[in-house]
């Protein structure tokens, strides 16, 4: 028992004379870049109204702006913007009175285009953004013609989806807003209410496009649930007769399309009854080189024809303002 003892004894004494060598730490964990598709959604303070926007993509690439219509968001613009922000910095903002902006009541903000203008303005100034190409839709043409009037040097090239400049593009459905811009009676006012409707929003995303099954319920759900809100009925009404004040800019807009000739990407829904195809035609006038593109689709042509539309934008931005593109 006693030469067991000592036995163990002297195998303890060894084991603890004996070096620990302690287990190597794991492999250190590279951060993983994040991928430029991520998109980031942020607030600016413009003339003291919070302003949300999207925005993605590498920081010092070309900026690509994108200018929703109505009564939609940059939400509009959800699917799009990751496929663009690999290689461009894409930003999106929400006009104050949709998608997730503040909304004023009307009584104290000025619910107009040119106002909208000066927002957007502001928001790029902050941005550092001194040039930039401009995807125009539906209000956001206005918007962004007003833009290139105040900075005509500024806009790098143009892409149009159903968006008016010309008076051929005011047909019928322009019958009841003309009404109304020439007199903004209560009786006009209200004539225009059908537009905030639930089955008008439906219609503006359903009407005319090729394949239904592409378009997700929850765009009118959540445009619908924002046109609902206390009080943004009567900004809308302000923004349709303000809508008034852009046709006297048409001259204006044409003149500086023929003045500056940006590298233009015109792609339509050919289907939509709000700013129909003979609205895109005549853009050749003043911008005769620019790419013309009509599709099969409606009003919301992005929700429908994204597969289509994508490749194209990608494709006339690589060329055009894309980091290997010439200088203009």
């Amino acid at each position: 028992m006693r030469r067991l003892f000592l036995s163990t004894a002297a195998l303890a004494i060894a084991a603890l004379a004996t070096p620990v060598v302690a287990a190597p730490p794991p492999p250190v964990q590279q951060a993983q870049a994040e991928p430029a598709s991520v998109i980031h959604y942020r607030t600016a303070t413009v003339e003291g109204v919070r302003v949300f926007y999207r925005e993605a993509g590498p920081a010092d690439a070309p900026v690509v702006l994108l200018l929703h219509g109505f009564p939609t968001s940059s939400h509009m613009f959800r699917n799009l913007i990751p496929l663009l922000a690999d290689r461009y910095h894409v930003i999106a903002p929400d006009y104050p009175g949709f998608g997730q902006s503040d909304m004023p009541d009307h009584e104290s903000f000025d619910y107009s285009f040119a106002h909208y203008a000066d927002i957007v303005d502001d928001l790029m100034i902050q941005k550092g953004a001194n040039r930039y190409a401009m995807y125009v839709m539906d209000y956001g043409a206005p918007v962004g013609f007003r833009l290139a009037l105040k900075h005509p040097d500024r806009v790098s090239a143009l892409i149009v989806q159903n968006g008016n400049a010309y008076e051929e593009g005011l047909r019928e459905f322009w019958d009841a807003p003309k009404a109304y811009w020439a007199d903004p009676s209560a009786k006009n006012r209200d004539a225009m209410r059908f537009m905030v409707l639930p089955e008008t929003t439906v219609f503006q995303y359903t009407d005319g496009m090729e394949n239904l099954s592409r378009i997700s319920p929850d765009n009118w759900t959540i445009d619908q649930a924002r046109l609902d809100r206390p009080g943004n009925d009567e900004i809308q009404m302000d923004l349709f007769l303000d809508y008034g004040t852009n046709v006297p800019l048409y001259p204006l807009f044409q003149a500086w399309f023929r003045e500056r000739k940006p590298p233009t990407l015109i792609v339509w829904g050919k289907n939509d009854k709000i700013f129909p195809q003979e609205g895109a035609h005549p853009y050749l006038r003043d911008l005769p080189d620019a790419e013309t593109h009509i599709l099969n689709t409606g009003h919301f042509a992005l929700e429908d024809q994204l597969h289509i539309m994508a490749p194209l934008i990608g494709d006339f931005l690589d060329r055009t303002i894309g980091r290997g593109a010439p200088t203009r």
